[in-house]
């Protein structure tokens, strides 16, 4: 196992493309707090503005961190089959288990910690612009941050594990930006016709969706819609990517390299 992890680490770290996509989050991502403080001049901030600020922007746009870590992930797999090097890869280590738990482990890990220095990053920049950071250990800011950093994690390895799914980068990619921009959106659009309201069930189980509810300082309440929590709402996005990452770890240790 410790081959597999030292495998994993090397093989990312020594891409140029980590660098790049990391930095990029974490630059866009910081972006937010910067503009902000420019525009705002200073002027007092609630809870809510600070939780926006903190995590790049995700709660009310494009989650900036999330989507390119979730890139990460995808080459983590999908550049194994994209580039050929799944075989040498396979022939060094064979054991098909510890090598998806490698990736699965060393790209949790480095998830974490570049969300955390995201986030350091952008309570420095709050503090810049407005003497300090108001409310950053209470709840609810503080349980909104734990939930932008699960959520950042969850998508991480749904991207992950879609591209070991689909053994490359291209409809991995698809499927990240397509489905929580476009499907689920439409989803959620056509639950409001009253010819549609059999969609009304299926909106809380949108996994996307219901992720980006760990991120609110009060989740959204949509009356007869009966949505759960912060933290049911998280439990919906992990179970869609342990299922992705289950059957991807299965078929991946049935198919041919």
């Amino acid at each position: 196992m410790l081959d597999a992890l030292r495998y994993e680490w090397t093989r990312l770290t020594t891409l140029r493309s980590t660098y790049w996509l990391t930095g990029i989050g974490v630059l866009c991502a910081l972006a937010i707090p910067v503009i902000a403080g420019f525009a705002a001049g200073g002027d007092p901030i609630d809870a809510e503005i600070t939780a926006i600020m903190l995590n790049g922007g995700a709660a009310f746009g494009i989650p900036f961190l999330a989507v390119f870590m979730a890139i990460i992930g995808i080459f983590a797999t999908g550049h194994e089959y994209r580039h050929g090097t799944i075989q040498p890869t396979l022939t060094a280590l064979p054991q098909r288990s510890r090598l998806i738990m490698a990736k699965l482990l060393v790209v949790a890990v480095v998830t974490v910690v570049v969300t955390l220095v995201s986030m350091a990053l952008n309570a420095l920049a709050i503090a810049i612009f407005w003497g300090e950071v108001p409310g950053l250990f209470e709840d609810p800011l503080a349980s909104a941050l734990l939930g932008y950093l699960v959520y950042t994690l969850v998508y991480t390895l749904v991207g992950l594990g879609l591209g070991l799914l689909f053994r490359g980068v291209p409809s991995a990619l698809v499927v990240i930006f397509l489905m929580p921009l476009i499907i689920e959106n439409i989803i959620l659009g056509l639950s409001f016709l009253p010819m549609a309201d059999w969609l009304v069930p299926v909106v809380k189980f949108l996994p996307f969706s219901s992720g980006a509810r760990l991120l609110a300082i009060e989740p959204m309440v949509i009356p007869d819609y009966d949505l759960f929590g912060r933290w049911g709402s998280g439990g919906v996005f992990a179970v869609f990517a342990a299922l992705i990452v289950t059957a991807a770890w299965i078929l991946f240790k049935k198919r041919d390299a």
